[in-house]
Order: structure tokens, then sequence, then C-alpha cells
């Protein structure tokens, strides 16, 4: 497959979008971006209108493009739609204990490389974070909710990224809440995996928690 510089000036964008080295409300010009590049326009042109098409970006005329901020709607949504998911994988899990034995060794690999890295690098770090909880749905099995959950790691990566940029004590709490987190599954105490995750989702994102983030039948 061709990769065209569409293609790249496209995935380059995106990446700064999801790492929020451009944040939400910010304008950008098809020029700087040429510029940043290295490319003419008419490939800045092309990959605006596929971010934009897919909502990262909203396009003005002779103006150029915003970054479209993460609204409090997407962001309560995200967060009620992963706590459904990762409550309902250890719960499916709860009863097997070499399944759960096997997920917290592989947690705590993740958490050993996670806190090897920096929070200022806000890609790696919000890519770890991302892959600690990925692990937890792909133990389920379910692999439907698993390219759902996966669906949602673009959204996820920003968030993260975000909040890292208001100061070292989220990138702490996230370690500490991941710790936590491990050991409930560890405990097999599914109830009380639900509880935390709930309230470190809502927490590190700063979202108000819902009752929405129960699932019906489990508690």
């Amino acid at each position: 497959m061709t990769y065209s510089a569409a293609d790249r000036v496209y995935a380059d964008v995106k990446e700064l979008i999801l790492t929020c080295e451009l944040p939400g409300g910010e304008l950008i010009s098809e020029g700087e971006v040429a510029q940043r590049c290295e490319v003419s326009r008419t490939p800045v042109r092309e990959a605006f209108l596929r971010l934009a098409a897919e909502g990262w970006m909203r396009l003005y005329p002779k103006r150029g493009a915003l970054i479209i901020p993460v609204g409090d709607q997407e962001a309560r949504d995200v967060v009620d739609a992963r706590v459904l998911v990762e409550s309902h994988a250890m719960h499916a899990v709860a009863d097997r204990p070499s399944v759960l034995a096997d997920l917290v060794e592989q947690l705590d690999e993740n958490r050993a490389a996670h806190r090897a890295v920096d929070p200022s690098d806000a890609a790696e770090f919000a890519r770890l974070d991302a892959q600690f909880h990925q692990l937890i749905v792909a133990t389920d099995g379910n692999a439907l909710l698993g390219d759902f959950y996966t669906s949602l790691g673009e959204r996820q990566r920003r968030m993260t990224a975000a909040r890292l940029h208001l100061g070292r004590e989220i990138a702490d709490r996230i370690h500490d809440d991941h710790a936590a987190l491990a050991a409930a599954i560890g405990d097999g105490d599914a109830d009380g995996f639900a509880d935390l995750l709930a309230t470190h989702l809502a927490g590190v994102h700063g979202v108000e928690r819902t009752n929405r983030n129960q699932i019906g039948g489990h508690r």
C-alpha cells in the first residue's frame, strides 16, 4: 500500500492532537502545517478534510482549522463506557484464579514499565496507561467488547495526555490507582474492582461519577 504525503500529514497531525501537543481550542493553518511537515498545502488540505470528517477538527475557510476540545459530555460518556466494559471483563473471570494470576503478572510488568516513563513524555505515558486497561478487557476473551474498547483507545489517550499537563499529581494518582486495581484483581474482588475503577477514571479525568457506571445484576 502506498503511503502518500497526505497520509503522512494526517498521521503526524493526529498524533499531535492525541498527545495534546496541539491542544483543544487551538487554531492551526494549512501553511504552518505544510512548513512543519515539509510538504505543499495540497496534502495538508486532504489531511485536514479527513481529520475534520473524523471529528478531530473544524475547518474555517481561509482561516485554518480549529482543534475540537474534548467536551464534558464526551468525557463522561468515554468514562462510563470504559467502566462498563472493564467491570464486565473482571466479573467474567473473577472465579478463575489461574486467569487472574496471569493477568496480575501482565499488569505488574506494565506497571513496572509505566513507572520508568517520565510523565512529561505524555505520548508514552498515555500509551502504557491505555495498555494497562486493555489487558484487563482482553482477559475476558470477548472479541466484540475488545474491539469496541480498542475503538475508545484514541479518545482515552487524548484525555489522559490532557490531564497529565495539569501536574505530576495526576501521574502519581494513576500509578497508585493501578496498584489498587491490580490488587483487587489478584483478590478476585470483582465488585471492589468495579468501584475502584469508577472512582479512578472519574478522578483522573475530572468527571463526576454516575450510577450509569453500575452493571445491572453485578452490584
